[in-house]
C-alpha cells in the first residue's frame, strides 16, 4: 500500500527534516549529527537522562498519552531482574498511518532513541515488535540496526563506551489486540496474545517477568531531539502539559489526505480547513473522530478544540493516536458505526465475557439496522450493552468498542431514531426516508 503524502507546518517540523533526507541510512544520519546525543546521554545518570524527559513534557504518543520520563522512572533501581525496553511498533488503530514513516525515513533517529531510552532504565536488550504485515518497513530498519552494528554503535560497546546493549525485530501476527502493552508483551514471550490482569504493571513485571517499559515509535523518535536542543525548547512547542510537535493522520473526506507533523495544541479546525484543504467538492462537515476510530466523534461545532490529550478528554473525547478521520454531510453514521464494531468484535480477543459477547451484540444489531430491521429500542439497547463494556474488561479493547457507540449515539441520535424508524436513510435527509419493506 503506497505511503500517504507526508506535511508539515512552515517550520519544517521535527522529525520531518530526518525523514525527507532519507536518515534510514547511517551515513545521512551521521552527516546530520546522528547519535552525538547518545554519546552525551551515556555519560550521564540514569536520572540525569529521566529528567530532561520529565522536564520537555513528552507524553507516550502511543495513545495513553502517560508522561514518558515519568514513566521511566517507575522502573525499580533496586531489582537484580534484567531490565527491558520494548518498543510497539504495532501500528494498527485504524485511521492511523504514522510509525512506519518513522521507521522507514528516521531509522536512526528511532535507534538513537532507543539507546538514551535503554540508558534511562538500564536496560541492555531492547525489542521491537512491529506490525507483521510492515514487511518493507521491518526490512528497512533490520538494515538500519545491521548498520548500528557494523559502525559499533551497537552491540557489546555502544559507541565506544562499556554500555551494552542488543536490538531484536520481532513481527507480529496481525491481531489488534497485540498493540495493548501486556497482550504484545505476551506474544512476545510467544503465547496467546492476551491481555494480563494489572497490577503488576509492566515497569515492575513485565516480558519475561522482568521490569519493562513498553514505548510507541513516534514517542522514542522524539527523544534525541529533545536531548539536542533541550527540554525547554520542546516543552515550548506544544501545550502547557503536553509538549513537542507530533503526527497526525488525517484521512476521510478531505482535499488532501496525509499525515501532517504539527505543533501539539494545532485547533482541529486549523487541520482540517488550512493543511487538509478542507472538506472535498465543497461539501459540509458532518464529523470527525479526532483519535483513530475508538475515539467519540465530534459535531461541527466542536472542532475549535485544541489537539492535545487534555482538551480532547475536557470535550468527551480522546487524542489516542491522532487519526483524524472526516466525515462529509452525505456520510451514513450508523454504517460508519457498523464498520466500526464489527472491527472492535473481530478483534476481541475474548478472554472477558463483556467485551466477547457486548462487541457480538453491538455488530448483530447495527448490522440488523442498516439492512432495515431496525426497532426504536435497538437505539436504546445499544448504550446499555456499551455501558455494560466499558470499565468492565482486563484491557482497553473493551472501552475502545465502547466509547464510538456511546459517542455516535450521544451526538447523532436522531439519525438512528430514523434509520429505527424508517429501516433505510439518505444521510442528512431524514424527510426524504421511505419505509423500508419488511418481511
Amino acid at each position: 500500500m503506497p505511503f500517504p503524502t507526508l506535511f508539515t507546518d512552515d517550520k519544517g517540523g521535527v522529525l520531518t527534516p530526518f525523514i525527507n533526507k532519507e536518515c534510514n541510512h547511517l551515513k545521512n544520519y551521521l552527516n546530520e549529527g546522528g547519535y552525538e546525543v547518545a554519546k552525551k546521554a551515556l555519560a550521564m545518570t540514569v536520572e540525569q537522562v529521566i529528567d530532561e524527559v520529565i522536564k520537555s513534557n513528552l507524553r507516550g504518543l502511543g495513545g495513553a498519552g502517560f508522561p514518558t520520563g515519568r514513566k521511566w522512572s517507575f522502573i525499580p533501581k533496586d531489582s537484580p531482574k534484567p531490565k527491558y525496553l520494548v518498543i510497539n511498533a504495532d501500528e494498527s488503530e485504524p485511521g492511523t498511518c504514522k510509525d512506519r514513516y518513522i521507521i522507514c525515513g528516521a531509522t536512526h533517529a528511532l535507534l538513537e532513541g532507543i539507546i538514551i531510552a535503554s540508558r534511562a532504565i538500564n536496560a541492555h536488550t531492547c525489542y521491537i515488535y512491529i506490525r507483521g504485515e510492515y514487511v518493507e518497513p521491518t526490512r528497512i530498519l533490520q538494515a538500519a540496526i545491521d548498520e548500528a552494528y557494523e559502525a559499533g554503535i551497537l552491540g557489546k560497546n555502544v559507541l565506544g563506551t562499556d554500555y551494552a546493549l542488543d536490538v531484536y525485530v520481532h513481527r507480529g501476527a496481525g491481531a489488534y489486540i497485540c498493540g495493548e502493552e501486556t497482550a504484545l508483551l505476551e506474544s512476545l514471550e510467544g503465547k496467546k496474545g492476551w491481555p494480563r490482569m494489572k497490577p503488576p504493571f509492566p515497569a515492575i513485571e513485565g516480558l519475561f517477568r522482568c521490569p519493562t517499559i513498553v514505548n510507541n515509535v513516534e514517542t522514542i523518535a522524539y527523544v534525541p531531539v529533545i536531548m539536542n536542543k533541550g527540554p525547554e525548547w520542546f516543552a515550548k512547542l506544544g501545550t502547557e502539559r503536553n509538549g513537542g510537535y507530533r503526527f497526525y493522520s488525517i484521512s476521510g473526506h478531505v482535499n488532501r489526505p496525509g499525515v501532517y507533523e504539527l505543533p501539539v495544541g494545532t485547533t482541529l479546525r486549523t487541520m482540517l480547513d488550512v493543511y487538509a484543504g478542507g472538506i472535498r467538492g465543497g461539501k459540509k462537515l458532518k464529523a470527525v473522530v479526532p483519535g483513530g476510530s475508538s475515539s467519540p466523534p465530534l459535531r461541527p461545532e466542536e472542532i475549535d478544540v485544541k489537539m492535545d490529550f487534555d482538551s480532547l478528554a475536557a470535550i468527551g473525547s480522546m487524542l489516542g493516536s491522532a487519526g483524524i478521520i472526516a466525515m462529509d454531510e452525505d456520510t451514513c453514521l450508523l454504517d460508519m458505526l457498523m464498520v466500526t464494531s464489527r472491527f472492535y468484535h473481530h478483534e476481541s480477543c475474548a478472554q472477558c465475557t463483556p467485551c466477547r459477547e457486548g462487541t457480538g451484540w453491538m455488530d448483530k444489531i447495527l448490522n440488523r439496522m442498516l439492512r432495515g430491521g431496525g426497532r426504536l429500542e435497538d437505539v436504546n439497547n445499544m448504550p446499555d450493552i456499551a455501558n455494560g463494556i466499558m470499565g468492565n474488561t482486563i484491557c482497553p479493547l473493551g472501552d475502545a468498542a465502547a466509547m464510538p457507540v456511546l459517542g455516535y449515539l450521544k451526538k447523532f441520535r436522531e439519525e438512528f431514531e430514523s434509520h429505527a424508524k424508517f429501516g433505510k436513510c439518505h444521510a442528512g435527509e431524514f424527510t426524504s426516508w421511505k419505509p423500508a419493506v419488511k418481511g
